[in-house]
C-alpha cells in the first residue's frame, strides 16, 4: 500500500501551521496603529494523471472526467487587506489619520521610503516632522520653534501660529501615496511597507486629490483586525490541523495492518 496520503496530509499540516502563523500575527497586533491584517492564500500542488478526460474507453465510448490524484496543498501567498481602520480621537496636533487611500511617506535609514499608514508623528530637536522611531517624512516638513498652534488641514497643508502673530504661517504640506496594486507591497516591519515590482511604482498626490484619502488631525486609524473573526479562523484552522493529524493516523494504521497481517 502507498504512503502518499501521508505525504498529502503532511502538506495539509504545513499549510496550517502557517495559516495560523498569519492569524497570530494578527491578533499580536490588534492593538498596532495603523497595522492591516493578513491573510494566506493555497493552492493546490500538481495533480498525478493517470488517465486523462476523453481518454477512449470502447470503440464508441470516452472517459467523462479524468482520473487524477492530488498531492497536496501549499501556501501561495500572504497578501494585506488594506480596508479602513476606524479612527480613534486622540487630540494630539501631530497624530494625523487617512479616512481613505493612500499612504505616508518616510524616510527610512537605508535610504530608501517606506510607506505607512501609521500617523503618530513626533518632532525632532530640529523641529522636523518624525515617526516616534526618528524617521524623518516626506516630504520633510520644519516646525519653528516657538510654534503655539499646529494645524494639519484635511488637504494635508501644515501651518503652525507662531508667538506674537495672529494669522497662522504655512510651512509644509504633508503628500500621500499610491500604488496600482497595493497588495503587492513587501512588509517590512514597524507597520511600513516599501514598493515592489507587484506593486507598482508610487503615485504622490495630495489629499482629496486623485482618489486619496482626506487627512484627519487629532486622530488615528487603528488596527483593522477583527478579534472575532480571527478567533473562528484559528479554530477552523486547528480542526484542520486535527483532521490531517488524524489522516496521517490512520494510514499508518492501515500499512501497520498490511504488515501484519500479509
Amino acid at each position: 500500500m502507498s504512503s502518499s496520503a501521508m505525504h498529502v496530509a503532511k502538506t495539509g499540516l504545513n499549510a496550517q501551521q502557517t495559516r495560523m502563523q498569519v492569524i497570530a500575527n494578527n491578533l499580536a497586533n490588534v492593538n498596532t496603529t495603523g497595522f492591516k491584517r493578513d491573510r494566506a492564500n493555497f493552492e493546490t500542488l500538481l495533480y498525478q494523471i493517470d488517465r486523462a478526460g476523453g481518454s477512449q474507453t470502447s470503440e464508441g465510448t470516452v472517459l467523462t472526467s479524468a482520473s487524477a490524484l492530488g498531492t497536496g496543498v501549499r501556501v501561495v501567498n500572504t497578501e494585506k487587506l488594506y480596508s479602513q481602520g476606524s479612527l480613534i480621537n486622540t487630540d494630539n496636533a501631530l497624530d494625523v489619520a487617512i479616512d481613505g487611500q493612500g499612504f505616508f511617506q518616510v524616510l527610512m535609514p537605508d535610504g530608501r521610503i517606506g510607506y505607512t499608514r501609521n500617523g503618530t508623528f513626533s518632532r525632532n530637536a530640529e523641529g522636523t516632522l518624525t515617526t516616534p522611531s526618528g524617521y524623518v517624512v516626506q516630504p520633510q516638513i520644519q516646525i519653528p520653534e516657538g510654534a503655539m498652534e499646529i494645524n494639519i488641514s484635511a488637504d494635508g497643508i501644515v501651518s503652525v501660529t507662531l508667538a506674537g502673530q495672529v494669522a497662522p504661517q504655512e510651512v509644509g504640506q504633508i503628500t500621500l501615496a499610491n500604488f496600482a496594486n497595493p497588495r503587492g507591497l513587501q512588509p517590512m516591519g514597524e507597520t511600513f511597507v516599501i514598493e515592489t515590482p507587484a506593486s507598482g511604482e508610487a503615485i504622490i498626490g495630495a489629499p482629496f486629490e486623485q482618489g486619496f484619502g482626506k487627512l484627519v488631525q487629532g486622530a488615528l486609524e487603528a488596527s483593522n483586525v477583527n478579534v472575532v473573526q480571527q478567533l473562528v479562523d484559528m479554530i477552523e484552522t486547528q480542526r484542520a490541523y486535527e483532521v490531517s493529524s488524524k489522516a496521517i493516523t490512520a494510514t499508518d494504521e492501515m500499512l501497520r495492518f498490511l504488515s501484519n497481517n500479509l
